[in-house]
């Protein structure tokens, strides 16, 4: 069974890492045309790790419950926050950091169930 979950901590993070670059290619593209900005490396890689994280997604729901391993995607929430603080100067204010113990709480539960 480990494998699975292993495959399912590979998903988050594959998925984290193209919400990054998808982020990246946006913020540099802030001037361009929607078609160009598709064009960017971010872009293309970020999509190409989405990809990624989905084919490991399917195969981490070979063994693990539907129930379980969509929640726990939701420790991505949890990183992608401080990515988003320290990376990119998003705002990260007492409710966003009540919202997201609250997230990281939930996550723990429902893997350890």
């Amino acid at each position: 069974m480990s494998f699975y979950w292993a495959a399912l901590a590979a998903a988050i993070s594959s998925s984290l890492v193209g919400q990054v670059l998808l982020k990246a290619g946006a913020d540099a593209a802030a001037q361009m045309s929607f078609f160009l900005q598709l064009l960017r490396w971010q872009t293309i890689l970020g999509i190409g790790f989405y990809g990624a994280g989905a084919l490991l997604y399917i195969l981490a729901l070979r063994r693990i419950p539907m129930s379980v391993a969509l929640p726990c995607t939701a420790a991505s929430y949890v990183v992608i926050a401080a990515i988003g603080w320290y990376f990119f100067q998003e705002p990260l204010g007492a409710q966003k950091l009540a919202a997201i113990f609250l997230i990281a709480t939930g996550v723990v539960l429902l893997a350890t169930a």
